[in-house]
């Protein structure tokens, strides 16, 4: 599943990543360090850093080396971190992207999928504050088939600053919101971290977006320029159908969206306004969703229904 990452303007790093054209090309002469490729410019925490070619025949296991060790907690899974980093192919001498150029730090949330495995993998157990550097074989990466400019069966390698890390609570909390209207669809209030029920009424669809509390908190209002971390199920009005969830990924991780990246009209504002912490139900007709196009399997003008947990702001 996992669709809602294709409503992003800028699709999720490691997905789908962007070349940078800007950066020099890293040194052939420096010598790889504990089998990974070395730094050649750039060696400290929060500097650009500028990478030498892979020497020889690359590891076939993901390798992890600790650069510099921060002070702070361990990343676990379900950890929201902000990063900074430089990807690089084993066999390249100039990156492929880093967002080091683009002033803006990645967020991610630890084991949940959103990344490739070898993120996942080689930065749970990491400590905030620490340079490692992965190098991640081809089916921890993109595989077979490549992305973008990274080549088939890439080996890729990865200097990876960790800036600051946030744990996500399981659940919403709050104060049970009576669901009186029987034209609208009923949202489980369960607190343990399991998907809640969703129940959509054999009615018609609201033709304006609908977004009520299901579980009402008691923090912070979430701001049009916020990154909230999020778990949801969603499913079509018509047929009741599944068409994405957090909770089916294994994990139950949350994702985060930046809501200034968000292109679905009505998932930005059934969240803006609400409290950080609360489980809304949100109704999203075809105008604020996905309009007369057919998406990813989600048929033209499909009416959009939202069990949300928002769980943090980032």
């Amino acid at each position: 599943m996992r669709r809602l990452a294709g409503l992003l303007v800028v699709p999720l790093l490691l997905l789908s990543t962007a070349a940078c054209g800007d950066d020099k090309e890293g040194s052939d002469s420096a010598k790889t360090s504990d089998g990974a490729p070395a730094i050649t410019a750039g060696a400290k925490f929060g500097e650009k850093p500028t990478l030498a070619k892979g020497e020889g025949k690359p590891p076939k296991q993901l390798k992890v080396v600790v650069l510099s060790e921060g002070k702070g907690p361990a990343l676990k899974k379900g950890d929201a971190t902000d990063v900074n980093y430089y990807g690089q192919q084993w066999d390249k001498d100039k990156p492929f992207d880093n967002s080091f150029d683009r002033g803006e730090p990645f967020n991610l949330t630890i084991g949940a999928g959103g990344v490739i495995k070898g993120w996942d993998q080689g930065l749970e157990g990491q400590k905030v504050g620490s340079r490692v550097e992965l190098v991640i074989p081809p089916e921890l990466g993109y595989g077979a088939q490549g992305q973008g400019d990274i080549s088939p069966n890439a080996t890729l390698v990865f200097v990876v600053d960790i800036l600051k890390a946030k744990q996500i609570p399981a659940s919403a909390q709050g104060k049970v919101v009576p669901q009186e209207d029987k034209n609208l669809p009923v949202v489980g209030t369960n607190t343990d971290g399991k998907a809640p029920e969703l129940t959509i009424p054999k009615v018609a669809a609201p033709t304006k977006l609908v977004s009520n509390y299901v579980l009402e908190s008691a923090g912070a209002v979430v701001k049009p320029t916020d990154k909230v971390a999020v778990k949801y199920v969603g499913k079509l009005w018509k047929d009741g159908k599944v068409f994405d969830s957090t909770y089916a990924t294994g994990t139950g991780n949350p994702v985060t969206f930046p809501l200034d990246q968000l292109t679905l009209k009505g998932l930005k504002n059934g969240i803006v306004g609400k409290k950080v912490g609360s489980r809304i139900l949100l109704v999203i007709p075809p105008d604020q969703g996905l309009g007369n196009k057919e998406s990813n399997g989600i048929p033209a003008n499909s009416t959009l229904v939202f069990s949300l947990d928002i769980l943090a702001v980032m």
